[in-house]
């Protein structure tokens, strides 16, 4: 009996293991075509996002820790990781299961230990207290529903001085959220602005963004 079992489950277990590889393979081929497609997309955007300047005026040095709030697939977190050295530490923050994934996976082949993924909340980035050197928030401060909420908790994680930058586009999936706002938002929060450009940078097909360089107090 326990013959028959064994030469029964024998081929079924092989064609379970032939199945099992096939999908590993599918599964490897598009997540390749992924991490093709979106070092294309990033080299684009390389062209027009002016990613040099908005990561200068974060003043970071060699051993700083900075957040990416909005992190997404790690355009910043990735420029970031390099700008802070092996020593630093970039906190790569996303409310999306998936980009954190994706992101996870790109630190992995290119062996950037020093970034840590966080699964954020809406009105929490769970970062720890007076810990930041500075903090970027590029083409997400648009999207944030509890914008006070948020800016507090960064305030108490920045250590004194810490720097804040903000780069957003003016117009974006039919919301418009007008500069002079975000100053305010800002400086109600316990910011000090430091710097304004509006324009900061024309992109292409979606127009211009602006950039504020704010400090905590």
């Amino acid at each position: 009996m326990l013959k028959r079992v064994a030469s029964f489950l024998r081929p079924a277990l092989v064609l379970a293991a032939i199945f099992l590889a096939f999908g590993f393979v599918i599964i490897a081929y598009h997540g390749g075509r992924t991490l093709q497609q979106l070092t294309l997309i990033e080299a684009e955007r390389d062209q027009w996002q002016h990613s040099a300047e908005i990561i200068q005026a974060l003043e970071l040095s060699p051993g700083s820790a900075v957040a990416d709030l909005g992190c997404g697939s790690g355009y910043f977190a990735l420029k970031l990781s390099a700008a802070v050295h092996p020593i630093g530490k970039v906190y790569a923050i996303d409310i999306r299961r998936l980009p954190l994934a994706v992101l996870w996976t790109r630190s992995l082949i290119g062996h950037r230990r020093n970034i840590e993924l966080v699964l954020g909340e809406p009105d929490n980035p769970h970062l720890p207290p007076n810990s930041l050197t500075a903090v970027l928030i590029a083409n997400t401060y648009h999207e944030l529903d509890d914008r006070s909420a948020v800016l507090q908790q960064l305030n108490r994680s920045l250590v004194a001085g810490g720097r804040l930058v903000i780069a957003d586009p003016e117009k974006s999936e039919n919301k418009e959220l007008r500069f002079e706002m975000v100053e305010a938002e800002l400086k109600n929060n316990g910011f000090e602005i430091l710097r304004r450009d509006n324009p900061f940078l024309q992109q292409p097909e979606r127009g211009p963004w602006w950039l504020i360089v704010a400090r905590k107090r």
